[in-house]
């Protein structure tokens, strides 16, 4: 009798798994990939912080305070010397003594004046979601005092409120332009690998064109045609159409070689001999079989924008102030010498790692659990 009872519950289970659909059967899969689930829970994260992103800011993006100013440190010990669950935040400065051998003033953490941090303090006052006014953060100090958790950059800005605003606007480039190059680059190669023919060569033979480009020197040429004097939303703009412009032709030749293979199948023959249009088949039949490739594309194409705005953003081609970027902010560490004397400055890199690496690792789960070879 047990053996029987064990028998009929992997053979229930296995009925119920063989009745699932698809999107359970590959959340199954997904969701025993380690790096999978982590990538998925950081870019939860990080488009949340970005969408809130006036709301996590504990400073305002734009107040100015002491330039090149060091990370602020944190202890959980109080004034008096007790624990405290609320962390303190020791402002860094000159501590009165002064090196033995260089007789340079030693700096670190200022006792005598912290800052105790909570959360849902009042600070900046900023309108949510651009609708409704509000002064509410999610954490900063309690009296209003400014804290600088990764320092301030070279106008005494606080780095770590001009990264998470920054946020904004790098993520909103990088998934505006992979959706456009998704669609035109998706629509492209199935009609090419579809419709085969003449219309199949000359589209290949463009695709071509556009592939032989090289893609750095054509970015700069052609974002340094906007006037210096146009308006940050017609230069972001300008810029998301370039990386479009480019970026669809790749992904075009990979739908394309994946619908010729699924032209090929039995069930779009017999589609095509019951007399089904081309549109219905292309909906029906080739394109859900190629949204899976699709939807790792897109995941793995997100963090090599994200790359691609930071590189131009160092460069002075991508956002203009007073827009604030991840690439903008990294302008700070042109030189070495700014580097070597303030490594703080270095800080937006941080967020860059992040963001590739979510992406990346969620790309890579998806993989994993779409493609079952």
């Amino acid at each position: 009798m047990p053996s029987t009872e064990l028998t009929d519950t992997g053979v229930r289970e296995r009925f119920i798994r063989g009745n699932e659909g698809y999107a359970t059967l590959v959340w199954r899969r997904f969701r025993r990939s380690a790096v999978g689930m982590l990538g998925l829970i950081l870019v939860g994260l990080l488009l949340v912080v970005s969408l809130f992103g006036d709301f996590f800011a504990p400073m305002d993006p734009k107040r100015t305070e002491l330039a090149f100013a060091p990370p602020d440190a944190i202890s959980f010990i109080d004034p008096q010397g007790n624990f405290s669950f609320m962390p303190y935040v020791y402002p860094i400065g000159e501590t009165g003594e002064f090196d033995p051998v260089t007789f340079q003033p030693i700096t670190g953490p200022v006792k005598d004046n912290p800052t105790q941090v909570g959360f849902f303090v009042t600070g900046h006052s900023y309108n949510l979601l651009g609708l409704f006014p509000t002064n509410i953060h999610f954490f900063g100090s309690v009296d209003g005092r400014p804290i600088h958790l990764l320092g301030t950059d070279k106008l005494g800005r606080d780095i770590l409120s001009r990264g998470i605003v920054g946020s904004q606007i790098s993520l909103t480039i990088a998934i505006v332009v992979v959706a456009l190059t998704t669609i035109i680059g998706t629509l492209v190669g199935i009609a090419s690998g579809y419709l085969g023919g003449r219309f199949d060569t000359w589209v290949q033979r463009f695709v071509e064109f556009v592939l032989a480009f090289p893609q750095l020197p054509l970015y700069l040429a052609l974002t340094s045609l906007i006037p210096v004097t146009a308006p940050s939303n017609v230069f972001i703009a300008f810029v998301i159409f370039v990386m479009a412009a480019l970026g669809w032709a790749q992904l075009s030749r990979e739908v394309r070689s994946k619908t010729l293979s699924l032209a090929r199948i039995e069930y779009v023959r017999a589609a095509i001999a019951v007399g089904s249009s081309d549109a219905r088949i292309i909906t029906r039949h080739i394109l859900p079989n190629v949204m899976s490739h699709v939807i790792v594309a897109v995941t793995l194409a997100v963090p090599s924008v994200v790359l691609l705005e930071s590189f131009l953003g160092f460069l002075g081609f991508a956002v203009k102030p007073p827009l604030i970027s991840w690439g903008l902010m990294l302008q700070d560490t042109g030189t070495f010498s700014v580097i070597g004397s303030y490594p703080w400055i270095l800080s937006p890199v941080v967020f860059v790692l992040i963001a590739v690496f979510a992406f990346n690792a969620l790309g890579d789960g998806l993989r994993d659990a779409i493609d079952p070879y």
